[in-house]
């Protein structure tokens, strides 16, 4: 069972990361970045930063762009959290949505077949 505490500072992460992604990061290929998920480890040593884009086609680039970027946000991070130590970042792109969307569309088909 996860932590109170981690589930305070995943919720955290994903407001603060989506603010310094919104208002400080000047990379254009970042601009429609959303943050969707968070997942820090027990011992705050690593988080895994979840993200989607508008266009599929450049999710790769995006996360290129992000991982590249991790130092400076997680530089951010810790001037605006207090934390004891801020965990290292690496943005993985989420899934969940395109997986979700696909249910779906298997649901709609088999409710037309009846």
């Amino acid at each position: 069972m996860t932590n109170i505490k981690i589930e305070r500072w995943n919720h955290l992460f994903v407001k603060e990361i989506s603010e310094i992604i919104k208002n400080e990061i000047k990379d254009k290929q970042i601009d429609f970045v959303t943050i969707t998920d968070c997942d820090i480890t027990t011992d705050l040593s690593y988080a895994k930063v979840y993200f989607t884009v508008l266009d599929d086609s450049k999710k790769d680039d995006i996360e290129k762009a992000l991982n590249k970027a991790s130092s400076y946000i997680r530089g951010q991070l810790s001037q605006r959290v207090e934390i004891r130590h801020t965990p290292q970042l690496r943005f993985i792109y989420d899934e969940s949505i395109d997986y979700g969307n696909k249910i779906e569309e298997i649901i709609d088909e088999i409710h037309q077949e009846d």
